[in-house]
C-alpha cells in the first residue's frame, strides 16, 4: 500500500512580525518521501517561504505560494526530524517539494514549476540554514500560544 501525502489539518497561523509567523494549532502532514506524518507543534515560528527579496523576480512568482509546506521544511530543518526520526537535508528538502504539490483543508498545490524553483532554491541555498537549525529552533521553541 502507497502512502499519500497530504495536509490532514489546516494551516492557522498568526503573523507576529514582519517575516516571522506562528503556529496557532498543530500542522499535520502525512508524507510519502519522509513514510511518517509530520506534526509541527502548536507555537512554532517560520519564516514562511523565505524567498531573498533581492531576487525581484523569483519572490513576485513564488512568495505566498507555499506557507503550510514552508511550515514543515522549517520544522524539518530546525529539527532534523520528522515524528522523532533523525533525517537528512535532502529528505527534507524532497519533503518540501511533495508538499508544495499537495492539499489539505483549505491548502492547495502548487505548480510543478514553483515546486522545482523553490526545491532548487533550497538545495543550493539552504546549507546555512541547516547547519544553523538546531541553534535556532533553542532559541525559538519558546513561543507560546496565549489563548
Amino acid at each position: 500500500m502507497t502512502l499519500r501525502a497530504g495536509f490532514l489539518t489546516p494551516l492557522r497561523a498568526e503573523q507576529v512580525a514582519r517575516d516571522t509567523w506562528r503556529l496557532l494549532d498543530p500542522l499535520v502532514y502525512r508524507s510519502a518521501v519522509l513514510r511518517t506524518t509530520v506534526t509541527v507543534p502548536a507555537g512554532f515560528a517560520s519564516d514562511g517561504d523565505s524567498i531573498p527579496r533581492w531576487l525581484p523576480l523569483v519572490y513576485a512568482a513564488l512568495k505566498g505560494h507555499a506557507t503550510a509546506p514552508a511550515f514543515i521544511h522549517d520544522h524539518a530543518y530546525q529539527t532534523h526530524q520528522a515524528h522523532d526520526l533523525p533525517i537528512m537535508r535532502a529528505q527534507a528538502d524532497a519533503a518540501l517539494y511533495e508538499a508544495a504539490g499537495t492539499e489539505g483543508p483549505g491548502i492547495f498545490p502548487t505548480s510543478d514549476w514553483r515546486r522545482w524553483l523553490l526545491w532548487s532554491g533550497v538545495r543550493v541555498g539552504g546549507g546555512w540554514a541547516w547547519y544553523t537549525g538546531p541553534r535556532r529552533y533553542s532559541a525559538l521553541r519558546n513561543y507560546r500560544v496565549e489563548d
